[in-house]
């Protein structure tokens, strides 16, 4: 795919395209994903070679300013550039939760201090006796993600 096509196909309305034959469908999905799939490697590579590059100067500079994380910017001849080394942090759900309790025994209000949020595996729903759904039914709500669509040939043509 070069970078007219993929203009032509930008192009083109998602009407037009859906009149398309499903074999035409088919192999530009296929080209689509097969350059998705090389691009994420591409960019993949050239985030490790700018890490190699400039890691150690952008951590230099985010200890000189007192931390360990967060956005830094410098310059590299006539490019800026600007490294962000996001924070992430997680908790520990067990410990949190017997912090929750620690802090309900004292008679505080442990959402004072903690986001609490309730799940429920959809696997142990679907398996729970239908008592036990009932109750729980008011509170779930189903949403849907968006639909993805396989394309296979069934059988290769000939080319003549």
């Amino acid at each position: 795919m070069n970078r007219e096509y993929l203009h032509y196909l930008l192009d083109t309305s998602v009407g037009q395209l859906a009149e398309q034959s499903s074999e035409i469908l088919f192999r530009v999905k296929n080209d689509a994903d097969d350059l998705l799939a090389v691009t994420k490697t591409v960019v993949e590579h050239l985030d490790r070679a700018l890490d190699l590059k400039y890691a150690h100067r952008a951590h230099q500079l985010r200890l000189a300013a007192g931390k360990d994380t967060g956005v830094v910017h410098f310059d590299d001849g006539d490019v800026r550039i600007t490294a962000d080394l996001p924070k992430k942090v997680e908790w520990d759900q067990k410990q949190l939760a017997a912090i929750a309790r620690r802090i309900a025994a004292t008679g505080d209000d442990p959402s004072e201090y903690l986001d609490l949020a309730y799940r429920v595996s959809e696997a142990r729903f679907t398996a729970w006796p239908k008592s036990l759904k009932t109750a729980f039914a008011p509170a779930r709500t189903l949403k849907t993600g968006k639909a993805g669509f396989r394309l296979a040939l069934l059988k290769e043509k000939a080319p003549w």
